[in-house]
């Protein structure tokens, strides 16, 4: 019925504002809880299982590492007992770059893979959609000079980001969706494989079902 299928619209509504709530205030046993015990991430920085993410994430926040989030407009399309929900938010990080202490606000879509078990909806994958981004320095008065060669060798949706993370010591992944072009193709691909019944929410990650 709808009324029914729009409660299940909020409850994984909830789950997706839950995440940046919990994560964003270290509240790390709850932030848990909104991930099935399978769960991958994706981010700029990190690609692996949840539970090790929500690990690296604790240890970034107890470093002072400074990343909040910011959600906006949401969508999400059900299959039986499978979600793709579509989320706008925004990443925004504060650190240091060359010294100079600076905001970088990126701009994009959470794409995550839902799937409810046990009567529960929970996340089975997270991938972020990165649009575009810019940098700026917190003390308007400063000047930050750039490398535009190292700049340019990240992609458009997230390049400022991606420069100020490796310029902090961050791995980057130089290959994630953007707003145009194949990678993000290819997820939207496999968002529709997912609601088809598809083994694993996509090929790049080692998240299986549990039945």
């Amino acid at each position: 019925m709808p009324g029914d299928f729009n409660i299940e619209k909020l409850k994984i509504r909830e789950v997706v504002e839950n995440w940046v709530l919990w994560r964003d205030s270290a509240d790390w046993e709850r932030f848990a809880s909104v991930w099935h015990p399978d769960g991958w991430m994706t981010a700029t920085w990190f690609q692996g299982p949840a539970h090790d993410f929500i690990e690296v994430s604790r240890e970034g926040f107890e470093k002072g590492v400074n990343i909040l989030h910011f959600l906006g407009g949401w969508t999400c399309e059900i299959v039986a007992n499978r979600a793709i929900s579509q989320t706008k938010m925004t990443i925004l990080q504060r650190a240091p770059l060359d010294g100079t202490p600076v905001d970088v606000t990126c701009i994009g879509r959470f794409y995550d893979f839902f799937e409810k078990r046990q009567e529960r909806w929970a996340i089975v994958r997270r991938q972020p959609i990165y649009e575009k981004d810019r940098l700026d320095p917190v003390d308007p008065a400063a000047v930050v000079q750039l490398d535009h060669e190292f700049l340019l060798s990240f992609p458009e949706g997230y390049r400022h980001l991606a420069y100020l993370q490796a310029k902090n010591g961050f791995k980057i992944k130089g290959d994630l969706p953007g707003l145009r072009g194949t990678a993000v193709e290819k997820l939207y691909s496999e968002g529709k494989g997912w609601l088809a019944g598809s083994v694993k929410p996509g090929d790049n990650c080692h998240v299986l079902i549990s039945v």
